[in-house]
């Protein structure tokens, strides 16, 4: 097992390397620049070009914003949530979700948790629920190294550092269920993915975290069950997930001379997926 069941399509990955590879080699050829391909290497041109596509890829979070709202309409049409906002405060948080009990939660939309951003969180005073979201729209990407890169290196050390709790993770987004990150949990089960408007999707990969940030007086913080965090639980209902794909995660802390080390371990269907072992908090 892993800390996530999709996997990294590695002739996917072979065909971008060797795209790129042409690229580097050939792209002299494209264009109208009318640069030889000495002149158009020492130019800059081609960085640059890359540069600013990598910006414009990373930069944007359009594409991310319209699967997430379609995600939210469906819910909210299927009675799963009362309903939802764009929040006041979006350089910080996303989604104000309006639970059915009338309580909120509040989403955090991330791109790949295996980034800096994924460090940058704040939970609300007012949410009853905080949930961060990963959006990784990167097809060459690596999921499982991103899932316990965002969870184990990234997030359990700000959660404890600043005493910032974090009830659960999603890691779900477009590109899930297509040829660039097949999804075993629709492999011969076609019927368990979702339209939604553009987008067809598989059932998302949730991630129960802790009722409490552990510390040292309280050093074992084991997951909350489903039906502690309604928002996490409206998602599995209406997008059909299953109790045995469900990932509980717990963490534990201890103090070693003057460093503070945390182990953490993701279990599913009852099993360990990935655990670590007691590592120092070193904030990335």
């Amino acid at each position: 097992m892993s800390v996530i069941p999709c996997e990294q399509n590695r002739q996917l990955r072979r065909q971008i390397e060797r795209l790129a590879e042409t690229l580097k080699t050939e792209a002299h050829t494209l264009g109208d620049h009318g640069l030889d391909e000495k002149e158009f290497y020492n130019s800059g041109l081609f960085r640059g070009a890359v540069e600013r596509i990598r910006g414009q890829f990373s930069a944007t979070m359009r594409g991310k914003r319209e699967f997430a709202q379609h995600v939210l309409n469906h819910m909210e049409d299927q009675g799963a949530i009362a309903g939802w906002d764009v929040t006041d405060d979006s350089s910080r948080n996303d989604y104000l979700v309006r639970l059915n009990t009338g309580r909120q939660a509040v989403i955090d939309l991330k791109g790949c948790l295996d980034g800096n951003n994924t460090n940058i969180f704040e939970r609300p005073r007012h949410a009853d629920e905080f949930i961060i979201w990963s959006v990784c729209t990167n097809p060459g990407g690596d999921p499982r190294r991103n899932a316990w890169s965002g969870i184990h290196t990234r997030l359990s050390a700000e959660m404890v550092s600043r005493n910032q709790r974090v009830d659960g993770v999603i890691v779900w987004d477009m590109v899930c269920g297509t040829i660039g990150r097949l999804c075993p949990k629709v492999a011969g089960a076609h019927e368990r993915l979702t339209d939604l408007g553009p987008f067809r999707t598989p059932p998302p990969c949730i991630y129960l975290f802790p009722s409490f940030v552990p510390s040292l007086a309280h050093p074992q913080a084991d997951a909350q069950p489903l039906s502690a965090v309604e928002l996490l639980a409206a998602f599995h209902a209406c997008f059909g997930g299953r109790d045995e794909e469900l990932n509980h995660v717990s963490f534990e802390i201890e103090g070693a001379g003057g460093d503070l080390l945390r182990k953490t371990t993701v279990r599913r269907d009852g099993l360990v997926a990935q655990k670590s072992e007691m590592t120092a908090i070193r904030r990335v």
